[in-house]
């Protein structure tokens, strides 16, 4: 597909700035569930750890997901 952006530059650089502001808000939210479970974990509820590694997992791939569309907006 060799034929012109369907953004702008300043378009693509707003898009960016707001996918970043999403990374930071998940990579936030998943030092906060390591920390919750790890108290709970050291306070001796093991039933906390897997259900919160399938969450941080979901927040990878949403992470994920979000710089394949940075890649593919070029």
């Amino acid at each position: 597909m060799s034929g012109p952006s369907r953004f702008a530059r300043s378009q693509r650089m707003t898009i960016v700035n707001g996918v970043l502001l999403f990374v930071i808000v998940i990579v936030v939210l998943q030092l906060w569930l390591l920390t919750a479970t790890m108290n709970a974990y050291l306070g001796g509820d093991t039933a906390t750890a897997l259900p919160a590694a399938l969450a941080s997992l979901a927040c990878l791939g949403l992470n994920l997901g979000l710089l394949r569309y940075v890649y593919r907006l070029d």
